[in-house]
């Protein structure tokens, strides 16, 4: 993505940071987070408040964002998903032109600590995207007030949405997640070698979430099913 420039275009930066449409709100296993998934959802399919999202790692975010992304372009709307932390070596400029689009998600705001001009961008961002009728979601580590933003006038904007904070699923709940997980990639992962992931392994759901992928790859070379002596073999040790 060398060729970043100002001015590049909202439909090139869909395509420079393209967001993985097999991300899907159905997918996605609420637990204690079920009102802000609900408000994500609304957010995906017609305009209203912004919506703010931010928790630890793992806690579903970026799923959230790519979600709404996917929801939104089967419903007719535009979407761009913009991974702040991989696109602050270029001029902030690249947010000129994304009120034009219908939602507009943000991750990893709190990587725009220290960038005054992308602060100022993403303030006058917002308010061009209020007055063109657009969404915006964002996601962060912590909550407006506490991610370091220098501009005051950007963090009472960013106040003035619906603002949640996810939190990590229960083990059962991370069984679902699993499960629903295997399910979207074909895999069949029988609950006894879930149970066993989530008793040795550590829980973060990112974290087993890649194990599965990793045993997704290894079994259809080996043809083998998920069983537990099968996960040892290729996993090794847990580290927890």
């Amino acid at each position: 993505m060398s060729g970043l420039r100002e001015g590049r275009g909202w439909r090139q930066l869909a395509l420079d940071f393209r967001w993985d449409e097999s991300a899907e709100l159905g997918a996605f296993v609420p637990g204690p987070n079920a009102e802000a998934v609900a408000a994500v959802r609304r957010a995906a399919v017609r305009p209203g408040q912004p919506v703010y999202l931010y928790g630890e790692p793992g806690t579903g975010k970026s799923h959230l964002l790519q979600s709404a992304c996917t929801l939104a372009t089967s419903a007719g709307r535009t979407a761009v998903y913009l991974p702040l932390g991989e696109m602050l070596e270029w001029s902030a400029g690249l947010l000129d032109g994304l009120e034009n689009v219908s939602l507009v998600a943000l991750d990893d705001l709190h990587r725009l600590r220290d960038r005054p001009a992308w602060q100022e961008a993403l303030f006058y961002l917002f308010n061009r995207l209020r007055d063109a009728g657009g969404q915006l979601i964002v996601a962060a580590d912590q909550r407006p007030g506490r991610i370091g933003l220098t501009l005051p006038d950007l963090v009472s904007r960013l106040q003035w949405g619906l603002v949640f904070c996810l939190r990590e699923l229960s083990d059962e709940d991370r069984l679902v997640a699993l499960q629903r997980r295997a399910h979207s990639r074909g895999m069949e992962l029988p609950e006894e070698t879930a149970r066993y992931l989530l008793a040795h392994y550590p829980r973060r759901t990112r974290y087993l979430f890649g194990l599965l992928e990793e045993l997704d790859v290894a079994s259809l070379q080996a043809r083998r099913r998920l069983t537990i002596p099968f996960l040892k073999r290729v996993l090794g040790p847990a580290d927890q």
